[in-house]
C-alpha cells in the first residue's frame, strides 16, 4: 500500500467510523501529510506498512526544531492514531509509535468566570437596542446549556423542546444530544423570539435559525466572540475570555456544586469521560470534600 492510498483509506475510516467533522479529518490528515512530505524531501523509500520507529524518531527530531513542544505532541498524537488505523485493518502487526513519548507540555485551559462576573457581562448587555435581547438569550445558552459556540449558532427553532425542558443541540461530527434548559434560560429565548426575532425580516433559508443578525441571516463565530469581548471591556473584566470560557464555566459550577461528572460529560457531549475530567480544572479541595462527604471511612 502508497501513502496516497493509505491516507485516502484514513480519511474515509475518520469520517465513515469515527464519525469526525471536516476540520478534525483535516488536522489529522496533515499530520501524515507532514510525514510523507519528510520521507519525499529525504528520499526515504518505505511503506504505511513498513517504516520503522528508527525513521519516525527522526522525524520527529526534526520536527522539534521548528515546531514548538505542543505542536509536536499533536504531530505524534497524529501519528499513532494512523498507524493504530493501520493495526486495526492488519495492515500491520504492531505501532511503531507505542514507545515514542510526547513532550511534556502543560494544558492550557480558558479562564473561568464566577457566577458574579458572568451576572455582571449579561447585566451590562445593553437591552434599548434590539440585538440586546438577542444577545442576552445567547449568553444565557451558552452558559445555561454549556454549548460550543458553533452549537449556539447553528440552534434552531425546531431543537427547542421547551415542554420537555429540552433543546436539541448539533455538536462535532454532526452528533446529536439532548440538554436540559432551565425556566429562567426559557424566558430569555421567549422574549427575543416574540419581541424582536418575530419583526426581522428572515433571508430564505434561514426561517428555523434562532439567532439572527442584522440581515436575517445566521450569526457569525467571529461575531459571537466580538459581543464577549465588547462586554469584558465594558465592565473592565481582565480576563481572556471568549464564548469557550461561558462552556467552560458551566461544567466548573456545575461539578463545584456537588454535579456528576457522568452527568457533566453527557452535557457537555464528550465521548470520553476523560476529556470531561481534563476539561474542567478539578481542584483538590472539592476533591477532598467530595471524599468527605461520601467514602465511608470519614
Amino acid at each position: 500500500m502508497e501513502w496516497k492510498e493509505a491516507l485516502r483509506d484514513y480519511e474515509h475510516f475518520l469520517r465513515l467510523e469515527r464519525g469526525l467533522a471536516a476540520n478534525s479529518i483535516k488536522n489529522y490528515k496533515w499530520d501524515v501529510e507532514k510525514l510523507i512530505v519528510y520521507l519525499t524531501k529525504h528520499q526515504i523509500k518505505t511503506s504505511p506498512q513498513a517504516i520503522s520507529k528508527d525513521i519516525l524518531q527522526q522525524f520527529i527530531y526534526e520536527t522539534a526544531k521548528v515546531v514548538n513542544p505542543r505542536s509536536q505532541a499533536r504531530i505524534i498524537s497524529g501519528l499513532k492514531s494512523f498507524f493504530n488505523y493501520m493495526v486495526f485493518e492488519d495492515y500491520r502487526e504492531d505501532n511503531p509509535l507505542d514507545l515514542i513519548e510526547s513532550p511534556k507540555i502543560g494544558r492550557k485551559l480558558p479562564d473561568t468566570l464566577s457566577e458574579s462576573e458572568i451576572n455582571k457581562l449579561i447585566e451590562n448587555i445593553d437591552l434599548s437596542k434590539p440585538q440586546g435581547e438577542r444577545n442576552r438569550a445567547m449568553l444565557e445558552t451558552l452558559y445555561g446549556c454549556g454549548l460550543r459556540v458553533s452549537e449556539l449558532i447553528g440552534l434552531k427553532l425546531s431543537d427547542l423542546y421547551f415542554e420537555e425542558d429540552f433543546i436539541k443541540v448539533t455538536g462535532k461530527g454532526d452528533k446529536q444530544r439532548f440538554v436540559p434548559i432551565s425556566d429562567i434560560n426559557k424566558k430569555y429565548i421567549n422574549i427575543y423570539r416574540k419581541e424582536v426575532r418575530v419583526h426581522q425580516e428572515i433571508k430564505k433559508g434561514f426561517e428555523d435559525t434562532l439567532f439572527l443578525n442584522r440581515r436575517g441571516k445566521q450569526l457569525t463565530r467571529a461575531m459571537v466572540f466580538t459581543i464577549i469581548k465588547n462586554l469584558a471591556e465594558k465592565i473592565g473584566l481582565h480576563k481572556n475570555i471568549s464564548p469557550h470560557t461561558f462552556r467552560h464555566s458551566f461544567a466548573t459550577h456545575l461539578l463545584e456544586n456537588g454535579a456528576d461528572l457522568r452527568a457533566i460529560q453527557q452535557m457537555l457531549g464528550h465521548e470520553s469521560i476523560t476529556t470531561t475530567e481534563v476539561y474542567m480544572h478539578v481542584d483538590r479541595t472539592h476533591l477532598a470534600e467530595v471524599l468527605n462527604k461520601f467514602h465511608p471511612r470519614k
